[in-house]
């Protein structure tokens, strides 16, 4: 009898809870990204989309599928990789402080590439591929094809290129592969590094570009970061809501913080049902973007 209305009880309390739940009303989300996606994890489709499906420069995004390539390719992460001089020259402004002809472990040139998006770092991982740079960028797009982006095209490892392009949907494909290998979250999550480097002997200290990896109460499990002015800033992130792994795609934004003040929102909205609001600078930015967008191919502006 006693074990009868503890069963009940129970089924009460969590009737209750998930009427709780789904008492939520949430309010039409606010987001400064023009472009974004959100998603479980672990579950198929979106919670979230704002022009989810429309292709667009991704700009150091791009570092993540250069991660991927090089997990996959099964190149030791302990050996020495040289940075050798440019043989092509950089689609944008590759500065630098790495110095030509030194020498950093792989784990190490992967891990500034992804914290720090340093593009030389990203391109020097591609030209020490089996087969060289050119089988790298082959593998980048096969692996793309792979994990069903369809609406993806890389063309360098950097992201330094506005013809790396892709959709905030499919990056979240992107990111859910990313996240099987613990070196990258690791590396792209770590807050600060300092670099060894050899042939000469130097030290170089590296920073996070996220900030939000930097708080406990995110619980970060993947970061990257990219922008280019064709771009705008952009951010896709892995962190858990709930004992759930949520994936953040957000694309062009104009502001530094703004997609940080975007994740921000996503998490609001999803524990409390506040939509949030954005400054009305962002706004004219993001009318702008899209009149540029429908101008530029047609796309066609969509909020699921």
């Amino acid at each position: 009898m006693i074990r009868t209305a503890i069963v009940l009880a129970l089924t009460v309390l969590c009737s209750l809870n998930v009427s709780r739940a789904m008492a939520i009303e949430r309010s039409e989300l606010q987001l400064a990204s023009v472009n974004a996606a959100v998603a479980y994890a672990d579950d198929e489709g979106l919670v979230y989309g704002k022009n989810a499906d429309r292709r667009v420069p991704i700009a150091s995004i791009t570092k993540l599928m250069t991660a991927l390539v090089v997990m996959e390719s099964g190149e030791p992460l302990t050996e020495w990789l040289d940075f050798r001089e440019r043989h092509i020259p950089a689609p944008a402004n590759a500065y630098t402080r790495i110095r030509v002809s030194s020498e950093l472990r792989r784990s190490d040139v992967l891990r500034i590439a992804l914290m720090s998006s340093e593009n030389f770092a990203a391109h020097t991982l591609a030209r020490h591929h089996p087969g060289g740079y050119d089988a790298f960028i082959e593998a980048m797009n096969a692996k793309a094809v792979e994990l069903g982006m369809l609406k993806t095209t890389f063309v360098d490892p950097t992201g330094l290129s506005v013809d790396n392009r892709s959709t905030a949907a499919d990056l979240v494909r992107l990111v859910r592969a990313a996240s099987q290998y613990p070196q990258i979250r690791e590396y792209s999550t770590t807050r600060y590094f300092t670099a060894q480097f050899r042939q000469p002997r130097y030290r170089l200290a590296f920073g996070n570009t996220n900030v939000l990896v930097h708080r406990e109460s995110w619980g970060v499990g993947i970061s990257k970061t990219g922008y280019l002015s064709e771009a705008g800033r952009c951010l896709v992130m892995l962190f858990e809501l709930d004992g759930k792994p949520l994936v953040t795609v957000l694309l062009d934004s104009l502001g530094t913080r703004s997609p940080m003040g975007d994740a921000g929102r996503i998490k609001r909205w999803l524990t409390t049902g506040a939509g949030g609001s954005v400054a009305a600078a962002a706004r004219a930015y993001e009318r702008k973007k899209n009149a540029a967008y429908a101008a530029s191919d047609g796309a066609s502006v969509s909020v699921n």
